[in-house]
This record gives structure tokens, sequence and C-alpha cells, in this order.
């Protein structure tokens, strides 16, 4: 078989095929029809399109499958595997040498809580197009034109569970720079490079020119290869045709634009033809081998569907409210699984300023891994704050991660062996980040020197199982003034050289401090004030405190990170 595709597209630009709805339609599609059944009646025609891209100069030509989903295929009398097994082929006898693309389209409905697909729905049926495509032959898989990125998530892991092939994934952006269902460019890398795809990008959605904002937001922070492949212009009416308004000439001028900016992978979607991929590759034969070198940023970053927060420009807050133990009310609502309660104290911390909720479902006398899914799926409808899923057992992290609608936080992993064989897979497969715990086998250790290396430990076996050191955020463990008053120092001098030397992010809870001791809340502010010193990262506290939260106002003014302490006065004026 011909080279693997990663392989060449570090090495130059690749070219896609344009639209297939548009030349299908020439060809005499009625409205109403699938345009996939034409892979049975007119065989004759869905090969002569391909063969057309092929000359016109792609290097991957996609399959007529876009929507060989058993939910719009109803009704047409052939199954998912008889439409897609003969997409497959006819592609593969026009494209010779080229890459097989198979291509999978949204499923059509929209997803819980908006709708009735659920996520389990989504991954059956994209498993089920991905083993009959994947058995028929195809080179990688393309799930485009997706507006959810909750569907893209699903879709990913069917692929990914049930073939080897590559997986490139491109959404669909409107004017407002943001998919229907509310997700940004940064949020779409940050979860769908978590999950391992081999390119992200978008497609469909925008002309050439409009969609140059969100090339540049996705290049800003892709790792992978960026792919892209837009509208003929945007689509207007003429006597009740769709007329597209870009010429092949202006769509190659804005597509080498883009190639120099770091696109890899480029396309066309709807309104063009083998005139426009030929044009284009034309236009940007001199730079194809030469693409520009991008440096994304290596960012830790945590996101919701639509909300992503980046760790380490500034203090971030963990609101840790969201516990059983000790809370009566929180408890009865778990054991009840009525959570109405649960989800008001999610809000509530949202309005007081927390960045991330910690999500703790740890009561002996439930089943923690139905819980903590039900919770999330309900927390998840209703918050856009990033949540950082705390359990000690690895088959609660795993189920809340997986369905879970963004990337996450595990809280947590420790230096023990055990513990990271244990959590490390999981963090690698589903992109997410981890807070690392400094003790292990021996136990608590003492000094700040012990606990940076349980902090390497750690940061190394995460590198080795694939999780990258963006990914680990370091709790050097805050214990009671009232037991180990001479180890809080040493847990603030860790903090410190976890930074300096490891240049990871760093976590604390911060109202361990005073458990014990009267007047915890003046504890907890005052140690929280000289964790910020030390240059933490992120705070696990109670963001309905007001006296914590102004310490983290105040400081931000002293160290010059709250620009003319405009916050500062808005808030506190």
């Amino acid at each position: 078989m011909h080279m693997d595709i990663r392989k060449t597209m570090e090495e130059r630009v690749l070219f896609f095929d344009g639209a297939m709805g548009t030349m299908v339609q020439r060809a005499g599609l009625k409205a109403g029809q699938q345009p996939e059944v034409y892979n049975m009646i007119h065989p004759e025609i869905i090969t002569s399109i391909h063969k057309a891209y092929v000359d016109a100069g792609a290097d991957i030509i996609t399959t007529n499958t876009f929507g060989a989903n058993d939910y719009k295929l109803q009704g047409t009398g052939y199954t998912v595997e008889e439409i897609v097994e003969q997409g497959v082929s006819l592609a593969r006898q026009a494209a010779g040498d080229r890459w097989v693309a198979l291509d999978i389209g949204p499923i059509g409905q929209l997803m819980e809580p908006n709708g009735t697909l659920s996520f389990d729905h989504v991954y059956n049926t994209v498993a089920r197009q991905v083993k009959a495509g994947a058995k028929a032959g195809a080179d990688l898989v393309i799930i485009e034109t997706l507006t959810d990125i909750y569907e893209m998530k699903a879709a990913v892991l069917a692929v990914k569970e049930n073939s080897s092939l590559p997986v490139f994934c491109t959404l669909t952006y409107g004017e407002s720079g943001r998919t229907m269902m509310g997700t940004d460019p940064l949020t779409a890398v940050n979860i769908l490079e978590g999950l391992g795809i081999d390119a992200v990008g978008a497609n469909c959605s925008l002309g050439p020119k409009e969609l140059l904002p969100i090339v540049e937001e996705i290049v800003r922070y892709a790792h992978i290869p960026v792919i892209i492949q837009p509208n003929a212009g945007l689509p207007r009416l003429e006597n009740g045709e769709t007329v597209f308004t870009t010429s092949p000439e202006e769509f190659a001028t804005y597509a080498r634009e883009m190639i120099k900016k770091g696109v890899r992978i480029i396309g066309g979607c709807c309104g063009t033809t083998p005139e426009f991929i030929k044009t284009l590759r034309d236009q940007v034969q001199d730079i194809i081998h030469k693409p520009p070198v991008t440096l994304p940023k290596r960012i830790t970053a945590v996101s919701s569907s639509s909300n992503t927060v980046i760790i380490g420009q500034d203090i971030k807050v963990v609101g840790e409210r969201i516990n059983p133990s000790g809370k009566k009310s929180i408890e009865k609502a778990l054991v009840e699984q009525d959570f109405d309660e649960i989800i008001s104290q999610a809000i509530e911390q949202k309005m007081a300023g927390a960045h991330i909720l910690d999500i703790n479902v740890g009561l002996p006398q439930i089943d923690q891994k139905d819980t903590m899914v039900k919770l999330i799926t309900e927390l998840q409808a209703m918050v856009n704050t990033p949540l950082q899923i705390d359990s000690t057992n690895p088959e609660v992290i795993e189920a809340a991660v997986r369905i879970y609608n963004g990337k996450p936080i595990i809280n947590s992993v420790n230096g023990e062996k055990k513990s990271m064989e244990a959590i490390f897979p999981i963090a690698r497969k589903y992109g997410a980040c981890v807070v690392g715990l400094t003790l292990d086998e021996n136990g608590m250790p003492n000094t700040a020197q012990e606990r940076l290396e349980i902090a390497k430990k750690i940061v190394y076996t995460a590198l080795e199982y694939g999780v990258p050191k963006e990914n680990i955020i370091i709790d050097t463990l805050v214990l009671s003034a009232a037991t180990n008053q001479e180890s809080i120092i040493e847990t603030l001098k860790a903090v410190e050289m976890v930074k300096a030397e490891l240049g990871v992010n760093t976590m604390l809870g911060i109202s361990n401090i005073s458990f014990g001791l009267p007047k915890r809340s003046l504890l907890n502010r005052t140690f929280l004030a000289m964790a910020l010193n030390s240059g933490l990262d992120a705070a696990i506290i109670d963001p309905l405190d007001n006296s914590m939260m102004a310490t983290i106002d105040a400081y931000r003014v002293l160290a010059n990170k709250d620009s003319y302490g405009m916050e500062y006065i808005n808030k506190h004026r």
C-alpha cells in the first residue's frame, strides 16, 4: 500500500477533493433524495466525480458516505454496510494510489440535553460506519461538518476503538467564531488534540475569506496538522437555486494565505468543484514542499464544551463545595440522586468567581460510578465551568472522563506505581489534565526536596505513558497546621521548586491548613496569600468565602496581574 499519510503530512501540504453534494446535484440528484444512494443506483456518476478530482490533483479522495448512517438511510432500502462498502470501493477504483478517506458527517439529530441523541447512540452509529469502512479498505477517516463537540468526541472514540485508521476532524463555525453549539477554536483544539486525533480544523461554514480568523486561532494552538475545507464563499439563493459566489481564483488566493499561516491539509466544501482544486494546486505549487513551521503555544488548559480555562497565566480558583464530606445536604442529594441542590451549588460557585469546579461523590453507600456519570451529565448541561473529577476509584474516573463534554482535570494520581499505572492510561486516552500528589509508597514526605523528587517521578512517568507535562499539575500537599506546623513552609518551598525545576503548574487544597483549629477562615486566607506569593497557579477553595476571594483580588493588584487595579476597583469600590 502507499505511504503512511501521517508521515507525508509532516513533509508537504496535502490536498483533499472538493464538494460531492454539489457535483451529485449537477448530475441530477433530486431534492429529498439521499446522495449516498447514488453509490448503488448510479455508481458510474460517483466514480466519474472521484476521477475528476483525481485529475484535478487531489491527494485524498473522500467517499460518498457523508450521511451513511442508519438514521439518514431509513427508508432507502439499503444498509449502512452496503452503502459504506460500495462508497469505499468506488473511491478506491478512481483513487488509484491516492488515499481514500471514509467520510462521516453529523447524524442529523441534536444530542442530549438539547435533543434525544445519547452519547452511546452516537458512538454505536459511528462504530458501525467505521467497521464497514475499515473492512472495505479506507485509508483514513474524516469526521466533518459537526457543530457539536460532544458528538465529535463520541465519534472519535468510535473510530479509535474500532479501527487503527488515522482520524481527521473538522467542525463548522459560524460568523460568531463559534460552532452552533458554542464551541470556539481553542476549546475544539484543546479537547480533540487530547483525544489523539491526527488532524484538526474547520470545514464548510463560511467562505475562505471569512474563515481566516478561525484558521489563525486553530493554528495558534494546534500541535497537530491543521485541515481546512472552506465553502466556495457564502451561499445565496438565485431563482430558487443555491449559488456560491467565490471564483476558483479567489478561493485559491485565500487558501494560499491559509497555507502560509501553517495549514497543512486543504480542500473544498460546498460549491467547490474539480476546477477549484486544480486552480488551488496550480496557485500554491511553489509552497507545498516548504510549508511554514508553526510554533504553537504549550498551555495547560481545561475545557467544558464552550469555555477553556488556561492554568498558569493567572491564579485560578477551583471550587471545592461539591463534596459530601461534612456536608449533609450534598450527601442527601447524592443518596437520593436528586441533583438540584448540587446544581445550584455549582451555579453559586461559578457566580462567585470559580474557574473550575471539583466534583466528588465519595460516599461508601452509593454506586459512585453511576452517580458520578449522572451528575456530570446534568452539571454539564447547566454550567459551562470546566470540571475536576475527584475520586480515589479509577473506574469512577474513567467513566466520568469518558462522558465528560470537554477536557477535564483528574484529581488525582500520586507517586505510587499502582496509582500511576491506573490513572495515566486514562489521562492519555482522553487527553485529561491530572493533579499529581507528592506522596508515594513511603507515605507523606517531610521536606520540600523529597516532594520535588516525587513530583519528578510523576512527571517523567507520565511522559512514558504519553501524557505531556503540560497536562500535569502538581499538588505538594497541605497538611493541618494543628499537627504538621513544620511542614507548611516545606509545602510552599516545594511549590517554588516544582515550578522552577519541572516547569509545571501547581495546585493546593488550601483549607486543609486550618483543620482542627479555630477561626479557620483567617488561617486559610493568610496561607493562601503565602501560597500565591510562592507562585501557586490554582487554589482549591470555597469561592463563597468572600475573604478568600478578596485575598486573591488584593494579591492580583500587588503582583501586577490586575492592570491598574481596574478589576479590584470595580469589585471593591
